[in-house]
């Protein structure tokens, strides 16, 4: 399976909740993904979410990570963005372009 560093937040309880940057594997339709064992399906039917967790049904907003880390889709909300340990320094590197930055595993 394809995979990619990807920007994953739950919308199940407020426009902005917890998010991460983690990397998701692609089914081979690219219409599912999958993230620490959990299924999310593409959706078009959900406010301000474009995946399901299959699971449980709650929304949630996935999308590629930005250069300038404002990836919330309604702005920066005081709430941390937390980065998975295994992709967290090629994040910073390739992603943010901020190599000093490393060792933080939040944004």
């Amino acid at each position: 399976m394809r995979s990619r560093i990807m920007y994953i937040e739950s919308k199940a309880d407020s426009l902005q909740g917890p998010a991460r940057i983690g990397r998701v594997a692609f089914s081979r339709s690219g219409r599912s993904l999958f993230y620490q064992g959990k299924e999310f399906l593409r959706t078009t039917q959900e406010f301000k979410a474009n995946y399901i967790e299959t699971a449980t049904n709650e929304p949630y907003w996935i999308s590629g990570p930005r250069c300038d880390g404002e990836d919330r889709l309604y702005g920066p909300s005081g709430l941390p963005v937390h980065i998975d340990d295994d992709v967290r320094e090629e994040y910073w590197r390739e992603i943010r372009k901020k190599p000093e930055l490393a060792s933080r595993s939040r944004t």
